[in-house]
């Protein structure tokens, strides 16, 4: 092969690796831009606390049960199909959820929203695993950085023009010419050749899959219970007052973004075993400092270091399940994902009964518990590949 077809294949690759973090940033940005608008819906709506909840998690089971179709069909065509359709359906389908009038029409936004989500969420993760393994580098964590950085800017876009007095309405407007310009540069980017798999249509993960998917719902758990608990254990705990309760979350999003932008690097250089098995220890070490934080800094330091240590482990098990052969790709990333999501929507739930019956530092201790079965875990499924 001639220096000069090299050089146009891995310009092809860093072209197909920026429009992958592009779709991961619109992704994660069009998720936080719903956040800022449940208060004006439950007001518009005149709905309690009951009813929006329900609504709420619409969106969830949108996502989970798109997963599993958008695999299927990512697993036999290539995912750059359903990257490009759910890319476009979250720009058209923002603004309903800002003027949505009753509480079915806003259910079935959001449930439809939920569906683009999740079915881009399956694509993109397949899309990078194909870059990732056509480039030779690590990339997952990097892709996934860009999710997070896409969430922080979605909110913080959001927050800023509501507090200028534009509204709701107008707000998923500008958010979604953004998404759009996103999408308009990432969309020529993406692999069109990506590898698409003459396997069956359908299967049902066991195995070596099972394993990596009850691993990743363990960790979309770590995330969700550390957003829903943070702040009640910090009070609860009297080492922050209740305005103030949402610093513990904030440090652990900022670290694990942190985490995620130089993964790529670090996993490269201790390889997948090491990264995961020290990330999963690092993050137990994380959460009982914080069980046993005598001041808030320490608190602080230790949700900051389950940040970190959570980092690189699900982008390690989308890694693994791209490129395991027990089953195909598609199929196995959206059994990750699908089971991810469940965890992560179950999961805080669970957290709160554990908390009801017993308290929620004991809640927690189960959480230091599961990220060292994680690390037991890590060592085999990453000595399997």
């Amino acid at each position: 092969m001639s220096d000069t077809t090299l050089s146009a294949d891995r310009f092809v690759i860093q072209r197909a690796g920026t429009g992958t973090r592009l779709f991961f940033l619109a992704n994660g940005f069009a998720i936080a831009c719903w956040a800022p608008l449940v208060p004006f819906a439950k007001a518009r709506l005149g709905i309690g606390d009951g009813e929006l909840g329900l609504l709420l998690a619409c969106i969830g089971l949108g996502s989970i049960a798109a997963m599993a179709i958008s695999g299927i069909y990512s697993a036999r065509n290539g995912p750059h199909r359903v990257m490009l359709v759910s890319g476009f359906g979250l720009i058209v389908l923002l603004p309903p959820l800002a003027f949505a009038a009753s509480s079915l029409s806003l259910g079935v936004a959001l449930f439809i929203f939920g569906a683009a989500l999740g079915s881009l969420d399956v694509a993109m993760n397949m899309h990078g695993v194909d870059v990732e393994r056509q480039a030779h580098q690590p990339l997952m964590s990097g892709f996934h950085a860009q999710f997070s950085i896409g969430g922080v800017l979605g909110a913080a876009m959001m927050t800023l023009l509501l507090w200028m007095g534009v509204g709701p309405f107008a707000c998923t407007l500008v958010d979604s010419t953004l998404i759009a310009v996103l999408l308009a540069f990432a969309a020529p980017r993406i692999l069109r050749q990506a590898e698409a798999s003459p396997d069956p249509i359908f299967a049902l993960p066991h195995g070596f899959v099972l394993i990596l998917a009850l691993l990743a719902a363990a960790m979309f758990l770590v995330e969700g219970a550390v957003l829903d608990w943070s702040a009640v254990l910090l009070v609860g705990q009297h080492l922050e007052p209740a305005t103030r309760g949402g610093i513990g979350f904030a440090f652990f999003s900022v670290a694990m973004t942190l985490g995620r932008l130089f993964g790529d690097r670090l996993v490269a250089a201790l390889g997948d075993r090491t990264a995961m098995v020290g990330g999963a220890t690092l993050a137990m070490l994380g959460f009982i400092m914080v069980l046993l934080a005598p001041a808030l800094t320490v608190a602080l330091a230790g949700f900051a270091l389950v940040g970190l240590g959570a980092a690189n482990i699900v982008p390690i098990l989308f890694r693994l399940g791209g490129t395991q052969r027990f089953m195909p790709a598609g199929l196995a990333i959206a059994a990750i994902s699908t089971t991810g999501y469940a965890g992560g929507l179950a999961g805080p739930a669970a957290l709160g009964l554990v908390a009801h019956w017993f308290d929620l530092a004991q809640a927690f201790w189960l959480l230091a518990g599961l990220m060292a079965l994680v690390a037991l875990a890590g060592r085999r499924v990453t000595a399997r590949t």
